[in-house]
């Protein structure tokens, strides 16, 4: 499928969308790395169309992608939740529209910064109802997470230098401790976006990211069911 446009609360805005063979299933929102909807997160939801799921990465840097390590970050700091929200919010809105939408509600899926996102989501968007965060990076603060519709399922790696494990299993007792049904898996030394194959950090960790992957697939198969 080609790059899209949709409109949020906060005029139009672009993503990407996959769609399933089947042209019915589940729909999940997937929120981007600090370095923009490039190869990696365009594959991702080739990856959950080819699960049977819609899957929709709202452009949040609006077509702006970098390679570069301080570039992404000044870009990442750049966001304003103001504008990035109503993304979020009106991707899972479209979701819901498609024809042969299926399920109870929208997931999101994130990574890094999406992964923070992806939370944000689910205390934000009445349509996100189920989250997944790979290594939870969030640097513009964080929603009430007592707000948060669904269980969330979080994935970090013990070796992550950005995330260290006290610290995830700290955020993990925050949300526990806010009522949200949350899991988060520790990946036995992996390091920071273990998941990506794009593999920037020299951290990618196939085996490790296809037991990530089914969990997600099988968490989001079932909590949007």
């Amino acid at each position: 499928m080609p790059d899209i446009e949709f409109p949020t609360s906060a005029g139009t805005a672009s993503g990407y969308l996959a769609t399933p063979a089947g042209g019915s299933g589940p729909a999940t929102i997937v929120l981007q790395e600090w370095w923009g909807v490039e190869e990696h997160i365009r594959s991702v939801c080739d990856r959950l169309a080819g699960e049977g799921f819609f899957a929709l990465a709202p452009d949040l840097y609006e077509g702006e992608t970098t390679t570069q390590p301080d570039e992404a970050q000044q870009k990442m700091m750049a966001l304003s939740m103001d504008r990035v929200e109503p993304q979020m919010c009106g991707a899972a809105d479209l979701l819901t529209q498609q024809e042969g939408f299926a399920g109870s509600g929208v997931g999101s899926l994130g990574f890094c910064l999406g992964g923070g996102l992806s939370v944000w989501a689910a205390a934000t968007c009445a349509k996100v109802t189920a989250a997944v965060s790979y290594y939870y990076v969030m640097p513009h603060g964080k929603p009430d997470f007592s707000d948060v519709k669904g269980p969330v399922l979080g994935h970090f790696g013990t070796a992550d230098e950005f995330i260290p494990a006290d610290t995830a299993k700290a955020l993990e007792q925050e949300m526990s401790d806010a009522g949200v049904e949350v899991t988060f898996h520790y990946y036995d030394g992996a390091g920071h976006a273990f998941f990506n194959e794009v593999d920037r950090l020299g951290t990618h960790d196939p085996a490790l990211a296809q037991l990530s992957w089914e969990r997600t697939v099988s968490f989001l198969r079932e909590a949007l069911a």
